[in-house]
C-alpha cells in the first residue's frame, strides 16, 4: 500500500510539479504522444501538462457525462462541456488525465469515449491524487499523491485566474 498523505496537507501546485516530472519521464520516447484531460479538473491539468511538455497541438478534452454507467441515476451535470479532440487518436500514445482517481468509473467512461475517436496504441493514466476505494480495476500509471477522505467528503480541484491549482475537501452530495 502506498504512503498516504493527509488530505488537509495536499498542496496542489507541489503535486502538479511532481506529476509533471513523472509524466515527462514516462512519455520520453513514447510513440506519437498526446494528452487528453477529463473535464474539468483533468482538463485543466492536461492543458498545463501539454504546455509544459510542448504538446499543445496534441491536447484534447473529454466530458464523459453521456458515457457514465450511472448517467440514469445522476442525470446531467449543470455544465456539460463539449468533447474536443483535434488530432488523430488511432495509433497514438494517449495520456489520459484526471484530477482525482476514486472509483474508476470516470476513467472507464473516458476510455469508452476515447475509443469513439479511434484506437490508440496505448493509454496511460495520470492523476493528481488517488484516493483509493476503487469499484473497478483501474490504476494510474502516474500519480502525485495517495490519500483517503472521510465518507461523505470529496476532493475538489479548483483553478484560479492565474491557473494555479488548489485542492479542497468538500461535502459530497450523494446521489438519491
Amino acid at each position: 500500500m502506498p504512503n498516504l498523505t493527509d488530505p488537509a496537507s495536499l498542496d496542489a501546485e507541489a503535486l502538479y510539479a511532481a506529476l509533471l516530472e513523472q509524466v515527462k519521464t514516462g512519455l520520453a520516447g513514447a510513440h506519437d504522444p498526446a494528452i487528453v484531460g477529463i473535464h474539468s479538473g483533468g482538463a485543466w491539468i492536461a492543458e498545463r501538462l501539454a504546455q509544459d511538455l510542448g504538446l499543445t497541438e496534441r491536447c484534447g478534452v473529454l466530458d464523459v457525462s453521456f458515457y457514465r454507467d450511472d448517467y440514469a441515476k445522476k442525470g446531467l451535470p449543470a455544465e456539460v462541456k463539449p468533447t474536443h479532440i483535434g488530432f488523430d487518436v488511432a495509433g497514438a500514445t494517449i495520456l489520459l488525465v484526471d484530477d482525482v482517481l476514486y472509483t474508476g468509473r470516470t476513467t472507464r467512461a473516458a476510455i469508452n469515449e476515447l475509443f469513439d475517436y479511434g484506437r490508440p496504441a496505448r493509454i496511460l493514466l495520470a492523476a493528481l491524487v488517488d484516493r483509493g476505494e476503487r469499484q473497478l480495476p483501474v490504476a494510474a500509471d502516474f500519480v502525485a499523491a495517495h490519500t483517503r477522505v472521510a465518507a461523505g467528503q470529496a476532493l475538489r480541484l479548483t483553478q484560479d485566474e492565474a491557473r494555479r491549482f488548489t485542492l479542497t475537501i468538500e461535502h459530497d452530495h450523494p446521489v438519491t
